[in-house]
């Protein structure tokens, strides 16, 4: 017995260094319920429109900037990991109840992370329409979920937060969000975070990819009709030529955010992703 424990670790160390870190296809590893891998609670409770901030739209109105946040019922941790949701709607549309992003929201909280689902201040037509439209609204987007991580981490101790421990990720227009925050994390540390999980995303129209931004995790189409596969590779190479772990998970498919076609496998190396980008065998639990 005493062998087979000493041996364990050992594997398991030489079972990563096989995988070359291929952090979304490595599985946490211990016996279940392992926090942050397992689901270890049963119920969620959500609260929902917490003010987040304010900020001023295109056409110069204030937006109050409002989130829902989602907790595992009954947790006594007090330092938890925490991931960001932004939802998709071509900058111009969408809700922060988007079906996914509750999904993943709910399945995440049970898993012992906090959670929260973002509105942003959106412009019409956004991404429908022209480029010089697009652009700002893009910005806006980014700012505003910047915004969101920061009111996160200076209410660490309200909420129960690991303030060194903040993800984001988002689909379509929310993904080009998350990955806008990722790799904007070197430039204001409030703001910053430990990884990035993308939905048919690419970084767009804020800034460029430098050393000391988050790791990221892209999943893509081959032939997606709005958001280019050229632009994720373009992006996730970037990053890697950088150092940065970044990796892109592709589909051969002609598709676009295909959340329910491949929800286990998104769910699955999502949560392999954070585990080791955010080590998570140190957090609380």
């Amino acid at each position: 017995m005493r062998v087979t424990r000493v041996l364990l670790p050992i594997f398991a160390v030489l079972a990563v260094l096989a995988a070359g870190c291929d952090w979304p296809n490595i599985a946490p590893f211990g016996t279940a319920p392992v926090r942050y891998r397992d689901p270890i609670f049963t119920a969620v409770t959500v609260t929902s429109n917490i003010k987040y901030g304010s900020a001023v739209n295109l056409e110069n109105t204030t937006v109050t900037l409002q989130l829902d946040m989602y907790q595992p019922t009954g947790d006594k941790v007090t330092a938890r990991p925490a991931i960001v949701w932004v939802h998709g709607g071509s900058f111009c549309c969408g809700t922060k109840t988007s079906p996914e992003l509750v999904d993943e929201a709910t399945t995440f909280s049970k898993e012992g992370y906090l959670n929260v689902s973002i509105d942003y201040r959106l412009e019409s037509p956004g991404c429908s329409g022209s480029l010089s439209n697009c652009v700002p609204a893009i910005q806006e987007a980014t700012a505003d979920a910047q915004t969101a991580v920061s009111f996160l981490r200076t209410n660490a101790v309200k909420y129960g937060i690991d303030p060194n421990r903040i993800a984001i990720g988002g689909s379509s227009a929310g993904a080009i969000t998350a990955l806008n925050v990722g790799y904007s994390s070197s430039e204001d540390p409030s703001a910053s975070v430990r990884a990035a999980v993308s939905l048919s995303g690419a970084q767009v129209a804020v800034g460029t990819v430098s050393a000391g931004d988050a790791p990221a995790l892209d999943f893509h189409c081959t032939t997606d009709p709005l958001v280019p596969y050229s632009w994720a590779v373009s992006t996730i190479n970037s990053a890697k030529a950088l150092g940065l772990d970044a990796f892109l998970e592709s589909w051969n498919e002609t598709c676009h955010v295909p959340y329910t076609e491949h929800r286990q496998q998104i769910l699955d190396q999502s949560r392999n992703f954070l585990w080791w980008e955010m080590d998570l065998a140190h957090a609380s639990t």
